[in-house]
């Protein structure tokens, strides 16, 4: 081990498992050996040389004061980084570890979305999830009882790090469902998930949990106690923070998977932008906690009918009047998000600009208030929201924070004026008395100058020479006896006196008292509104739902969304639906949606750009809308609150994973058929597209069939699965939504003149009638030698004609569609075709024909195969191939 500095910084590494330490140095963190060459390449910062004993080792630094952003950087890039920090001794100075930087810890986030730190134990089915964010004190427990509604947690909640428990590090079940996500596994000590440590370290934060929380369940207790012990051990201080242990089940909100969340485009977009997902168009918050509760409730949506309805109603009044939401958002635009400000604060990590914002925050409490009071929103139940804060409590630590605080305070907490005058008395004298030599001082030269003469005089002050009186070398010679030089520059001299001397010492001694009263008083400040941390995150809280439902509202009153009609149970009746995201971006037609007890199936057809997509995904987007409390892109929509929303639109290839596109697509399909019940909403784009035709048909066929039917279909055949909306390219599917009790068949209409065709994205009953494959094939400019032949092709196997097969081995052959069969049957050229044509002609017309195969050729020649599916022929074909399999 090398020895000195650099040996004391390898020793302390070997202490944490951290990936880097920062080692503070005097006025700097000082990285050696592999770290500086890592942070080096990360940060772009200089790598120098440090030589130790006889060894040189690599070494980078950052001033003390500038450590936060380079800590931010290497977390979001996925470091642990522990922090060393230096204290003086009675022989000098030491250092130690204080804490351990990680993404689920790391107070000082850019990031504008909750920051979860996630863990997950496993006990046999049953899953126990916690998730803490350390920057607002948010501590939600919960538990499921399988790994894709895990993983579905995990994909809401969006945790920047997880803890696995032992038992889930092994689970390729649930990995394989949180692999792609930003979180880093870490794997923390097993005895942080034993019951009875992870029992004591609940107790110990929150109480009797099992009784105030309702948190009895041991697999839930083991995820909680990890959560707790991880956040204690990396020493961020934040614990005090986390005042309130939340229970949840997943039933008290929609069930969304990540699948949905996903072919939904909630928060990002198939490609990972934000921007052109649901949450970017209807956010319009003025405040980043705001931002990150409409988030919250996009991907977490009511069940609760009066919680749903106690929304829709504020957003209805904010919508209504105008005036009043304006105010109220022109005030929240100057809000600090108190949820983070209270956990800096009582992780003892808020300077006092921090406590400034506080401050400036808790002062648009009576604000608000006011601007509610003193409108029609009196009457609604926006005036409770804002009610709810405890505003004396709020009004105390506002006068108190108003009367502490200077009005421009340092940027660093260790040096002087961080406080006004009047806060204490004892830093009323230190000030006065510093402000009695600086006067001196400010004086000395003009003293010099009055009483010797002298001219060209100056006093200044600097790191090496102190405190100096500067002379022109003009008039060096000039200076009083008791001058003694300690500098001589290009065109002056530099003294000192034994009074400047004294006054220097004095001032450097109250100086330096002032710093350490000030730096404890403002610590006592720090510690007390730390403590107050629940009424911090109460305001905070009630500042975002204010600003979240303000933000809904100004949405729905400028783009002409209507307030949605809930029903539980009921069907989804939509009056001039839009899409709300596709709207802002183009014409939109909009469409109706009708579903109810006897029509709770939908088949949706049409060709390939007609808005089938468009369309089933604005049907499930107005539902969720609807339930986290919004108005909805329609003029009229009745909305029957669902337990679920799950979708299966498209494949994304996982080949690398081994898991071809079909798998993914029967995996997301069992999924649905597993999960979803009679109060979801289903919507399924294509199925069985990505294998053989038949194969497909079959599929869909049987999912169709199951997903009508349900589990609790009665007798009068009442009832059935859940609402469905199927959009396919089978045509033969279409015979079911006339067939099964409570299917229909819609489809997207277009018109076709003189080749050309129009798609008009309206919605109308029926199946369509084709599918208009090779104009789209034209829009997306395939080669046109291409698309004439595919006309040429489907018009001959419309006809049942043989077509020739270009470019073969062969020459140019011939072959027949066979209906039946499904398959090309093939032959010896056009003249072999030809001739067995004629001679099964010929055989039709010939006398000695057995009566069974004559009937069966009668039947034949009075099939209409233009009006007849695929699937009808197959079955006849199997039904002549018995009955002449007989003979």
């Amino acid at each position: 081990m090398p020895q000195g500095i650099v040996g004391e910084f390898l020793s302390l590494k070997e202490e944490t498992d951290a990936d880097l330490l920062a080692m503070q140095c005097g006025d700097f963190y000082e990285f050696f050996a592999d770290d500086a060459e890592t942070v080096g390449r990360e940060l772009d910062l200089k790598v120098s040389k440090k030589s130790s004993h006889g060894s040189s080792y690599p070494m980078a630094g950052v001033p003390l004061d500038d450590l936060t952003p380079y800590l931010k950087a290497l977390v979001e890039r996925g470091y642990r980084v522990a922090v060393a920090d230096q204290y003086e001794t009675a022989g000098g100075h030491a250092r130690e570890v204080t804490r351990v930087v990680t993404p689920g810890t790391m107070l000082e986030t850019s990031r504008e979305d909750a920051q979860y730190l996630a863990s997950v134990v496993r006990e046999g089915d049953r899953y126990g999830l916690a998730f803490a964010d350390v920057t607002t004190g948010q501590f939600l427990v919960t538990t499921v009882d399988d790994p894709d509604a895990a993983g579905s947690e995990v994909y809401r909640l969006d945790p920047v790090e997880l803890l696995p428990g032992p038992d889930v590090r092994n689970d390729d079940a649930f990995l394989r469902r949180v692999r792609d996500r930003e979180v880093k596994l870490t794997a923390f000590e097993t005895a942080a998930f034993a019951p009875g440590r992870a029992r004591h370290a609940l107790r110990e934060q929150f109480g009797d949990v099992a009784t105030s929380a309702g948190l009895d369940d041991e697999v839930a207790i083991r995820a909680a106690g990890a959560v707790l012990a991880y956040v204690t051990e990396t020493n961020t201080g934040v614990a005090a923070s986390m005042t309130r242990l939340r229970t949840y089940e997943p039933s008290d909100h929609l069930t969304l998977d990540a699948t949905t969340q996903r072919n939904l485009e909630l928060t990002e977009t198939m490609h990972g932008d934000r921007t052109g997902s649901l949450v970017d168009v209807i956010d319009h918050t003025v405040t980043s906690a705001g931002g990150r509760l409409l988030r919250e409730w996009v991907t977490r949506p009511r069940r609760d009918r009066a919680e749903i309805g106690r929304r829709l109603d504020c957003v209805e009044a904010l919508a209504t009047e105008a005036l009043a939401r304006e105010r109220l958002r022109d005030a929240l635009d100057g809000a600090y998000d108190l949820e983070r400000l209270a956990s800096r604060a009582a992780g003892e990590r808020a300077d006092a600009s921090d406590l400034l914002s506080i401050r400036d925050t808790l002062a648009l409490v009576p604000t608000l208030a006011e601007a509610v009071e003193g409108s029609a929103l009196a009457d609604s139940p926006l005036a409770a929201v804002v009610a709810r804060p405890d505003r004396d409590g709020a009004a105390a630590l506002h006068a108190e924070l108003d009367g502490a605080l200077a009005d421009d305070p340092p940027k660093t907490v260790t040096q002087g004026g961080l406080l006004r005058r009047g806060y204490d008395d004892d830093l009323d004298d230190l000030i006065e008395r510093h402000t009695a030599v600086e006067s001196w001082l400010d004086d000395l030269a003009a003293r010099e100058k009055r009483e010797h003469g002298l001219s060209h005089v100056t006093v200044d002050r600097n790191r090496t020479d102190g405190y100096y009186i500067q002379v022109g070398k003009s008039v060096a010679d000039e200076v009083p006896e008791g001058y003694r030089e300690i500098k001589t520059l290009k065109n002056s001299k530099r003294f000192v006196t034994d009074e400047l001397e004294e006054r220097e010492r004095e001032i450097l001694r109250i100086e330096e008292a002032r710093a350490e009263l000030e730096y404890e008083l403002f610590c006592d400040l720090r510690e007390r509104v730390g403590a107050r941390a629940e009424l911090l995150q109460d305001v905070g809280r009630t500042l975002a739902e204010v600003d979240a439902l303000a933000s809904l509202a100004t949405h729905a009153a400028g783009n002409d969304w209507t307030r949605p009609t809930l029903t539980e149970p009921g069907g989804l009746d939509i009056e001039a639906g839009r899409h709300p995201v596709v709207e802002r971006t183009t014409e939109f037609v909009p469409n109706d949606l009708s579903m109810g007890a006897d029509r709770r199936f939908l088949i949706v057809t049409g060709p390939n750009m007609s808005g089938k997509s468009t369309y089933m995904r604005q049907a499930a987007l107005i539902t969720l809308l609807a339930q986290i409390g919004s108005f909805v892109p329609a003029r009229r929509a009745e909305v029957g609150v669902v337990d679920g929303i799950y979708t299966r639109v498209g494949a994304l290839d996982e080949l690398a994973q081994g898991r071809s596109t079909f798998m993914v697509e029967m995996q997301e399909l069992s999924n649905i058929l597993h999960s979803a019940t009679e109060e979801s909403l289903v919507v399924l784009d294509e199925v069985g597209r990505g294998t053989a035709t038949y194969d497909g048909i079959s599929i869909a066929w049987a999912a169709t069939e199951y997903l009508h039917q349900g589990d609790n279909v009665l007798v009068d055949g009442s009832g059935g699965g859940p609402k469905t909306l199927f959009a396919t390219h089978y045509h033969e599917l279409t015979e079911l939504g006339e067939r099964l009790p409570r299917a229909a068949n819609v489809h997207m209409a277009g018109e076709e003149n003189d080749g050309e065709v129009t798609f008009l994205r309206t919605v109308e009953e029926g199946p369509a009638d084709r599918s208009y494959g090779i104009y789209v094939a034209e829009l997306a400019g395939v080669p046109e030698p291409v698309t004439r032949r595919a006309r040429e092709v489907l018009e001959l196997l419309q006809q049942e004609k043989a077509i020739d097969v270009r470019g073969g081995s062969k020459g140019t052959e011939q072959v027949v569609f066979d209906l039946g069969s499904g398959q090309f049957a093939t032959g010896g050229g056009s003249e072999a075709v030809m001739e067995t044509v004629a001679t099964e002609e010929a055989a039709s017309d010939g006398g000695g024909l057995d009566p069974e195969l004559e009937a069966v050729l009668d039947e034949l020649r009075g099939i209409d195969v233009n009006d007849t599916s695929p699937l009808e022929l197959m079955g006849k074909v199997q039904e002549w191939q018995r009955r002449l399999d007989t003979e």
